[in-house]
This record gives C-alpha cells, sequence and structure tokens, in this order.
C-alpha cells in the first residue's frame, strides 16, 4: 500500500509539471509568467521540473492566475487538456489577447520620445459641416506604455455661450513607421475612434498629417473619415489657455492657418478610389 501511495503521488506530480507546461505555452515565456506571478524563475523552474512542489498558497495564486482550480491542476493532461479547452481557455484566450495589445505597447517603446507632448489636432467637423474644429490632444507615456486624451468644445447649437465638451482616452501604437491612436468618448460612451498619422523625420515635431475615422455626434450618427492634421504645441502648456482656443471655425474667417486648410481639404483627389492622404 506505502509503494501504491507513492507511486500515485509521484503520477500526480508528473501530471501537474505537464499541465503547468500546457498552461505557461498560452504565454509569450515562461519569464514572462513569473514576472506576472512575481515567482522567482529558478523557483518556478523547479515547479516544472518536478524537483520541487508549490505551498498551498503558492499553488493557489498559480492557479488563480491561470483561472483553474487546484484539484483540476492534477488531473491526468488528457483530461485536463479537455476541461483547459472548454471553461478555462476562455478565459485564458483572454488573457492572451490582452498579452497581444501589451506586446504593441512594448514594441512602441522608446519610438514615442520625441512625439509625447501637447497637440492642436484639426478636421472638418463630422457634426457641423462645413466648419474646422480645433481640439486638444495630449499624449504622454505611462508605466511603459502609450496613451492620449483628445479634448474637444464647441457651442451647443442652441446656446453660443454654453460649450459642448468631448473628451477622448486612449492608447497610442507605433507600428511599421505609422502612428495610430485609437480612443473612446468617455463622457458619454458612444463613438470609439480611429487616427492614423504619418511620423516626421524631422529632429523636432511640428506637424502630423493623417486619416480620422469616427461617428457623427448628430442624430444620424453617420460613420465618416476626415483628414487631419497635429500641430505640436509643446511638452508642457497651460492647458485652460490652449483650451480656450479651441472650437469650431468658419475657414473664410482667417483663424486657421491656410496651409492647414490645404491639408484637412476632405475633397476628392484625382484618380484616387480610395479616401488618402500624404506625408507632411
Amino acid at each position: 500500500m506505502p509503494d501504491t501511495h507513492v507511486r500515485g503521488a509521484q503520477a500526480a506530480q508528473r501530471e501537474f509539471c505537464e499541465n503547468l507546461r500546457m498552461l505557461c505555452s498560452y504565454y509569450r515565456s515562461v519569464a514572462d509568467v513569473c514576472r506576472k506571478l512575481n515567482i522567482n524563475r529558478a523557483q518556478f523552474n523547479r515547479y516544472l521540473n518536478g524537483s520541487s512542489k508549490p505551498s498551498t498558497h503558492t499553488l493557489e495564486r498559480i492557479c488563480d492566475f491561470f483561472g483553474v482550480e487546484a484539484a483540476e491542476i492534477f488531473l491526468p493532461r488528457e483530461h485536463f487538456r479537455q476541461v483547459v479547452q472548454v471553461r478555462p481557455r476562455q478565459r485564458m484566450e483572454r488573457a492572451v489577447h490582452a498579452e497581444h495589445i501589451a506586446r504593441l505597447q512594448h514594441q512602441s517603446t522608446g519610438k514615442f520620445d520625441k512625439y509625447l507632448g501637447y497637440y492642436y489636432e484639426y478636421y472638418h467637423s463630422m457634426s457641423s459641416p462645413g466648419k474646422v474644429l480645433r481640439g486638444l490632444v495630449h499624449i504622454f507615456s505611462h508605466d511603459g506604455a502609450v496613451y492620449h486624451e483628445r479634448l474637444e468644445r464647441f457651442p451647443r447649437h442652441a446656446n453660443l455661450d454654453e460649450t459642448y465638451r468631448c473628451k477622448y482616452l486612449g492608447g497610442a501604437f507605433y507600428l511599421n513607421d505609422r502612428i495610430f491612436l485609437v480612443d473612446y468618448e468617455s463622457l458619454t460612451g458612444n463613438e470609439i475612434a480611429q487616427t492614423i498619422l504619418f511620423p516626421t523625420y524631422k529632429n523636432k515635431v511640428a506637424r502630423l498629417s493623417g486619416l480620422m475615422l469616427g461617428v457623427s455626434s448628430s442624430n444620424q450618427r453617420a460613420i465618416a473619415c476626415a483628414r487631419v492634421v497635429f500641430e505640436f504645441l509643446g511638452k508642457d502648456i497651460d492647458r485652460r489657455r490652449a483650451m480656450r482656443r479651441c472650437g469650431l471655425f468658419d475657414p473664410q474667417d482667417g483663424d486657421i492657418d491656410a496651409s492647414i486648410l490645404k491639408v484637412i481639404d476632405n475633397s476628392p483627389h484625382k484618380d484616387q478610389h480610395h479616401f488618402y492622404t500624404i506625408p507632411l
């Protein structure tokens, strides 16, 4: 009987090692799992090769991280694989998808250094045809990732003295020589927008051009694409003063630089079958 008990414990330990290795395969690397679990890599390797067993507390942490039960992780590997393929795997797949976003953010590290700071954005308003909107954008880094905030203000139609504000929050990514901004309107939660910009090859950032895809705030909620220009203001600015200069403008009034109006003109270009724009 004791020999049978020992053999059973050894078999369960082998299954644990195999199952733990399979769970780790859903992540970029074992090192990545160790970082997220805050477990020493050498110690975790001993769990993987069976030379050491985790304490009850550590085992619970590992199982909670992977979304499985402590009793399940000792199941025979084929049985455990079937369990993982249904309920727990759905949670792990979500984790893997989150890993993809983290990887994109990691790939952008350092490439945004000269682009961090404040910008005026200019584009033809999707809700007020014929008007140009000037908004304020802040691109900043936090905990190794890059984010941005877009602020817009314009008068309500019924009361020109009362302003309507939009606040967009989102992430920024630098991929294959293009800048991608994806954000959502955080005050109403009714829109997700994307902006793609050309980078600059000059030492100092002045203006960036690109396209913005969004949804009009009118009742029709039309989907629209507009050419956009980002004008760099600096790393540190007077936000209140900058916001006072934001709003809707008539392009004929001379408030917007003519060179910017030329770039954000949405007139179709000859022989183009798609909505393109060119770098500045």
